[in-house]
This record gives C-alpha cells, sequence and structure tokens, in this order.
C-alpha cells in the first residue's frame, strides 16, 4: 500500500533540502501576495510585482509537486 502523499510531503520537507527551500520561498512568495493585496492602493508596480509573484508561486508549486509524484512513485514500488 503507497504511502499516503501528506506523509510523503512531511518527510521531504524534513529530509529534501531541495524541497524544502522550494517550499519556504513558496511561503515568502504568499507572504508578499499577502501584503500586495491588503493594501487599499494598488501602484502599476504593485501589480506587475502580483502577477510576478503568482506566476513564481505557479512554478515553486509545480516543481515541488514533480519532486512530490517521483517520491510517491518510489514508495509505490
Amino acid at each position: 500500500m503507497p504511502i499516503p502523499l501528506q506523509d510523503i510531503r512531511q518527510s521531504l520537507l524534513a529530509s529534501d533540502p531541495e524541497f524544502r527551500s522550494l517550499a519556504e520561498e513558496h511561503s515568502r512568495c504568499e507572504s508578499q501576495l499577502e501584503r500586495i493585496v491588503k493594501s487599499s492602493y494598488l501602484s502599476a508596480e504593485d501589480l506587475i510585482e502580483e502577477a510576478t509573484l503568482k506566476k513564481m508561486k505557479l512554478h515553486l508549486k509545480d516543481r515541488m509537486e514533480s519532486i512530490l509524484a517521483r517520491q510517491y512513485q518510489k514508495s509505490a514500488r
């Protein structure tokens, strides 16, 4: 029986420096996005930064999911 994805994710956070780094960067991007969204006025620069952060978050999430899928396949064997 394969290991649940949440368990694999926790294991990767504890043991894989690349995965942990990606997760930390994803969290930083999320915090910056929240700061921008909470602002009462968004300048053109804010809107550009918001779009850039969203793209970065998606890229980081894709890389994390790739690592997670690879680890899941290993555990299913």
